[in-house]
């Protein structure tokens, strides 16, 4: 069977609406990210113009980090919860009974979470250097924005978000738990923002070939990982696990 847009804008129309109906991702959604701006924020604009070089530095490789736990964090939470959340309250069993495909099923999902963790993780991240430019000490601000990892937050803000969504897709389709579901998303979500700290704080030489190297490996795993979750995505096993059905998907055209 052909991939079909049609079945998977489906999906992501009925998940968006599910996150906005959902106060625990709403919750998430909104106070992670203001989090992760606020403490960054405050740290830069308490910079005075003298400050030393060396601490300067520290605060401005510090707050540009920070920003990059948000497409961590967000989309691993809300991936977690994609499967294993549908089936505690009954409403994946309709969806799993239509003609949609695993593959299909799975992109909207993921597309679904993508857009506003991304999102989100680029408005705070422009809110975040636009505060420093227009509110900080003249160097603290220069500092900033002549960072080198200011243009490479540009691309791997999408990159870390499609991994935390597959590894979260990948266990929210094998456990039976939502909290256990988003500590191991969360946690094996680690990885590759580990190497992103080692570049932030310049541990690893952040020279173009190795940032270019990174996200050249997380793009190719990122292009690969829905094939690789949909072989783990066991449909008859999902079925026979869920609770009786309380709401199901309107699918057009499948």
């Amino acid at each position: 069977m052909s991939i079909s847009a049609t079945r998977i804008g489906a999906v992501i129309r009925k998940e968006l609406a599910e996150f906005r109906r959902n106060r625990f991702i709403l919750t998430t959604a909104c106070v992670l990210p203001l989090v992760f701006l606020i403490s960054p924020t405050a740290q830069i604009l308490a910079l005075k113009a003298t400050s030393l070089t060396s601490v300067l530095q520290k605060r401005v490789d510090y707050g540009l980090f920070l920003p990059l736990l948000i497409p961590v964090f967000v989309p691993a939470l809300l991936a977690a919860y994609a499967v294993v959340g549908e089936r505690e309250q009954g409403t994946l069993e309709p969806v799993l009974t239509t003609p949609i495909s695993r593959t299909e099923f799975l992109l909207g999902k993921a597309a679904a979470i993508f857009m506003p963790a991304v999102g989100v993780s680029y408005l705070m991240f422009g809110v975040f250097v636009a505060i420093t430019q227009f509110a900080a000490a003249a160097p603290v601000a220069t500092a900033v924005l002549h960072a080198p990892q200011l243009p490479a937050e540009l691309v791997f803000i999408p990159l870390l978000s499609g991994w935390a969504i597959w590894i979260g897709l990948a266990i929210s389709a094998r456990t039976t738990d939502t909290r256990v579901a988003q500590q191991l998303g969360t946690l094996v979500s680690l990885p590759p923002l580990a190497v992103a700290a080692l570049l932030s704080f310049n541990v690893l030489s952040p020279t173009f070939a190795v940032a270019a190297s990174f996200a050249g490996g997380l793009l190719v795993i990122d292009s690969v990982a829905c094939f690789v979750v949909a072989r783990l995505f066991d449909r008859e096993r999902l079925i026979t696990g869920t609770k009786p059905a309380s709401g199901s998907y309107r699918v057009r055209g499948a």
